[in-house]
């Protein structure tokens, strides 16, 4: 793998929000629902990311702005009774993260304007540029990736030559990424089997039933993982396997290796779409946009306890190490 490769991988064109001062002040209070796949607590990154971009742009709460947060906890048999619920209290705007929520409240309202953080913007809207309706957002999941996540895998476990895959195949946008992990796998030669998630007793049961056929392993990014990734980064390494996230909330919870989209400059552009609307953009006419800045974590920790050595260049690519 050359270093040029993820230096362009993760080249990052950030987009600057307005600050406080250009702000207008506003003297009516806005109410922002927030549908989520995890709690607050687990989602405190993301939820600051979103909070600092509103606040540069005029927004905070206490003066002129009310958060409504709701989560699924990572069942998305959830997400219909708490989009009812929220819209039952007459917000300005909902935000949404994740295909199911997104998909929740496109079946519940088409006035009230929606800010989506999706895996398969598709599935919810008619088109990239201009999504028509009441829903627009962000692209947070890329199936692409998967064969990054594969590079990576094999640079920190030179002998990987088979994979085990933990993915929620009830959630729309793990069917693309199982595509390319299959198609990623076929090309390396390497053994691949799915282990398909969709509650805790899941989790506790792929990992009972990993065998040395899988030498590694890849989490796909959604609701259920986000809400046990504490457990699956505690049975990963319990099983001595090198395991690589889509998210960065994992590498909290003790993962080996996060590459993927930086989602807190995600949050944070969502606030630039929350302000347009709240003056008076519609969301049929703002493009869903794609993440533009990405980030590699290394937990050096976790790569000692299961015997990995961490070769220095991917340490230098990294942008955080861990140790």
């Amino acid at each position: 793998m050359h270093r040029r490769e993820f230096l362009a991988a993760l080249v990052a064109t950030s987009v600057t929000p307005q600050h406080a001062a250009q702000a207008q002040p506003t003297r009516r209070t806005y109410r922002i629902a927030v549908v989520e796949p995890t709690s607050a607590q687990l989602n405190t990154t993301n939820l600051a990311a979103l909070r600092r971009g509103l606040e540069e742009l005029g927004y905070a709460e206490g003066r002129n702005l009310v958060l409504d947060y709701r989560s699924a906890d990572g069942n998305a048999a959830l997400y219909p009774s708490l989009v009812a619920e929220v819209i039952g209290r007459s917000p300005d705007l909902i935000i949404a993260r994740g295909t199911p929520a997104a998909l929740a409240v496109k079946r519940a309202t088409r006035t009230i304007p929606t800010v989506m953080i999706v895996g398969e913007p598709l599935l919810v809207v008619d088109s990239l540029a201009r999504p028509g309706g009441n829903i627009t957002g962000f692209s947070g999941v890329q199936p692409e990736l998967e064969t990054k996540r594969m590079e990576l895998l094999k640079e920190i476990a030179p002998s990987t030559t088979g994979l085990a895959a933990l993915l929620n195949m009830g959630n729309p946008v793990s069917a693309p990424q199982l595509e390319e992990l299959q198609k990623g796998a076929q090309s390396r030669g390497w053994r691949f089997r799915l282990f398909d998630v969709r509650k805790r007793e899941d989790i506790e049961q792929a990992f009972a039933a990993l065998d040395k056929s899988s030498d590694a392993i890849i989490v796909g990014l959604e609701a259920l993982t986000q809400a046990h990734r504490g457990l699956i980064a505690d049975l990963a390494a319990k099983s001595r396997l090198p395991a690589i996230y889509g998210g960065r909330e994992f590498m909290e919870a003790g993962g080996l290796i996060f590459y993927g989209p930086s989602f807190p400059d995600v949050y944070r552009r969502v606030a630039t779409y929350v302000d347009k609307i709240l003056k008076g953009a519609k969301p049929a006419d703002l493009p869903v946009e794609q993440p533009t800045k990405f980030e590699m974590m290394i937990n050096l920790k976790a790569a000692r306890a299961i015997g990995l050595e961490v070769p220095l260049f991917l340490q230098q690519l990294a942008d955080e190490v861990i140790d």
